[in-house]
């Protein structure tokens, strides 16, 4: 019994040995070696496995790159809300700070109401240099996106220093005046000086209008 098994697997091996793989039928797989089966199964085997195990690995590594891209986002979001919280209170205190300057300015442009008096301020601050009022008087508005600029048109005369006095005692008046477009010239026979000027105050225009 012995040598019958020994001849068998003799005449197996003989046969792989003679086994071409390019003449591989899968229509006769019946008639192959033994061993021939056992190869072919085998590889099978490995491919699919190694098929598999690709597929699965290629989606570890997809998840992988989810995990590893939406925890870098929410470091980035800690970060942000981190650095929000430590700065808090320093952010509270500049909106303090900007609203009271806010208010402070606000403080400083005349109202509807305060306007004649303003004109009446900039004719006493001419009348206390030494000039000679031809004109001040209050032009049309021009609205801006967050103002209501109002222009005033000032005609005066006198000397250079007075003139220098008066300019610089509108410049310093406790409500918002700017000063621009001036000209000077010289009195015809008269050491007196003329100047035009434009000054313009600001209102602060509300949401309603």
């Amino acid at each position: 019994m012995r040598r019958v098994n020994k001849m068998s697997f003799a005449e197996s091996m003989e046969q792989l040995k003679n086994f071409d793989v390019n003449d591989i039928d899968f229509e006769k797989i019946g008639i192959w070696p033994v061993p021939a089966k056992i190869f072919v199964a085998v590889l099978l085997i490995a491919v699919v496995f190694a098929a598999t195990y690709y597929v699965w690995i290629k989606d570890l590594n997809m998840q992988l790159d989810t995990i590893v891209k939406k925890e870098a986002t929410l470091k980035e979001t800690y970060r942000k809300k981190s650095f929000e919280a430590a700065n808090l209170d320093a952010y509270r205190a500049q909106m303090v700070e900007m609203k009271s300057t806010f208010d402070s300015l606000l403080s400083r442009l005349p109202t509807d109401t305060e306007v004649p008096g303003l004109l009446e301020d900039i004719d006493t601050r001419g009348s206390e240099s030494g000039l000679t009022i031809n004109s001040i008087k209050l032009e049309a508005e021009r609205t801006a996106e967050y103002y209501i600029e109002l222009p005033i048109s000032i005609d005066v005369e006198g000397g250079y220093h007075d003139l220098g006095g008066f300019v610089s005692g509108v410049a310093g008046m406790p409500r918002i005046v700017t000063l621009h477009d001036y000209s000077i010239t010289r009195k015809k026979d008269s050491a007196e000086l003329a100047m035009k000027i434009s000054a313009k105050t600001y209102r602060y225009k509300s949401q309603e209008q």
